[in-house]
């Protein structure tokens, strides 16, 4: 096995040795579901689906858990301010990101524990904290003694008198640290809240991550992914409690994605980017893309970078995606000529054999998604070419398929969309015919203005030997 993936905590690219041979144990933190998912969050689950699905690909076996988080302060906001109950809120809100995901074609986890339906486990995590003394109560509150655990701050590199210094902590008598986080909130009035043996409450945002891993995945874990604006806090707090408790490594990759940030076209040609946020307008729900654009050009548009980076969306790095989801696509159609022996069916035999290993090397590189699209469309071009060359048969259907299994392990289902000109085919045929006539007469100014009237129409011509090819 020689998949390398960049581990936040040793700030190296780390060989990947399932702590099981051919098992990996994968934990996700999911969303805080108090509204509609965007596509920053579709880029996080494509991320990990995408490592999902190359680990599969690369014959293992992978447990992914992704949590839900249905009881916080945002939740319980929202529903307020909507009149509505905070569970029956999240549920409706949970239900929505899991049919988001279906239409993203990412592969449902393993299972999708939430924290509502985790409480036993939340609360016996928490007494055992405390039995071991690194937790303690406090009117109704518990608190994690972060001074108890030496090496609190190594993911982030952070220092724990630094951080106190530069004021990162509220200020609360009942700690007794400023550092010490809540493992579990004392209830107020008009919250939800579940019993426990220190009255009331619902857990602090960290605590539901480490009881949720060990319960479903145990003491170790292979690979915990999540977006780098969870290293500190959030996963610098899971790392103290869990192995405060266990005693053991709690995971031995952190694999982190980049933020997703919006690109705006300024008056004078040039772009900006800004971080999505309500506050600025520029949200855009997986829905809303969904509803312009196929599922399968957000995929490329997050392949397309490295997903580490920030990454760039807009308008037109979404048009440019999908000229290029077209030629992928394009390169399925059929054969159209009849050679099926010679130079032209040597060549695509030799770019098909070269792809594959071209491939994994990428992946295997720190999920290098952009240079494994750059090996994807060179065999869509070498197949491409093959049909204007006339080549047919075995050789032509097996390229297609090794390009379509290359996309299925991005997971590409390269699926076309209902056409907006298919009850005009038949005209369009005409059209094309008519283009042929106005050529073979020299009539090239009429035949170009047929061909440009129909690409500001959305229907774009391909000249090979073979004929005319059109596609919308």
């Amino acid at each position: 096995m020689t998949i390398q993936l960049y581990n936040t905590m040793s700030r190296t690219t780390d060989t990947l040795n399932p702590i099981t041979p051919g098992l990996v144990r994968m934990y996700v933190c999911g969303v805080t579901v108090y509204d509609r998912a965007h596509i920053g969050h579709a880029m996080s689950a494509m991320v990990f689906d995408v490592l999902r699905r190359y680990l599969e690909f690369r014959g293992l076996q992978v447990m992914h858990v992704v949590n839900f988080t249905d009881v916080d302060d945002k939740i319980i906001n929202r529903a307020n301010a909507l009149g509505r109950d905070p569970v029956e809120l999240a549920t409706s809100y949970v239900n929505e990101f899991r049919e988001d995901l279906e239409s993203l074609h990412i592969l449902p986890a393993t299972v999708y524990p939430r924290v509502t339906e985790s409480m036993p486990q939340i609360i016996g995590f928490i007494e055992n904290l405390i039995a071991n003394g690194y937790a303690y109560a406090a009117d109704g509150d518990v608190y994690f003694r972060v001074a108890k655990d030496a090496d609190y701050g190594r993911l982030s590199g952070r220092n724990l008198t630094e951080m106190v210094s530069g004021t990162r902590f509220d200020v609360d008598a009942r700690k007794e640290h400023p550092g010490d986080f809540a493992l579990w909130k004392g209830a107020k009035p008009g919250e939800p809240a579940w019993p426990s043996p220190w009255g009331g409450g619902r857990p602090g945002w960290h605590i539901e991550c480490s009881a949720m891993s060990l319960d479903h995945l145990g003491e170790e874990i292979d690979i915990h992914g999540g977006g780098n604006d969870l290293v500190f806090p959030h996963h610098e707090n899971e790392i103290a409690q869990s192995e405060s408790l266990t005693g053991k490594t709690f995971a031995r990759h952190w694999i982190h994605n980049g933020m997703l940030q919006i690109q705006t076209k300024l008056e004078d040609g040039t772009y900006k980017l800004e971080k999505m946020s309500k506050s600025l307008g520029n949200v855009v729900t997986i829905r809303e893309f969904l509803a312009d654009h196929p599922a399968d050009a957000l995929r490329l548009v997050v392949l397309s970078s490295y997903y580490r980076n920030p990454l760039a969306y807009g308008i037109d790095i979404v048009a440019d995606q999908e000229r290029k989801l077209e030629r992928i696509r394009g390169a399925l159609a059929p054969a159209t000529g009849s050679v099926s022996g010679g130079d032209a069916v040597e060549r695509l035999t030799t770019a098909v054999a070269a792809a594959r290993p071209a491939f994994v090397a990428a992946m295997d590189d720190d999920l290098n998604t952009s240079v494994a699209l750059a090996t994807i469309f060179e065999l869509t071009r070498n197949i491409n070419v093959a049909r204007d060359a006339g080549v047919c048969g075995n050789a032509f259907e097996g390229a297609q398929a090794e390009l379509r299994a290359l996309c299925g392990v991005l997971g590409l289902t390269l699926e076309s969309g209902p056409s907006k000109v298919a009850g005009a085919a038949p005209f369009i045929e005409l059209l094309i015919e008519l283009r042929a006539e106005l050529r073979k007469a020299k009539q090239y100014q009429l035949s170009d203005l047929v061909r440009n009237r129909l690409t500001d129409l959305g229907v774009t011509l391909e000249d090979s030997a073979q004929g005319t090819r059109w596609k919308a």
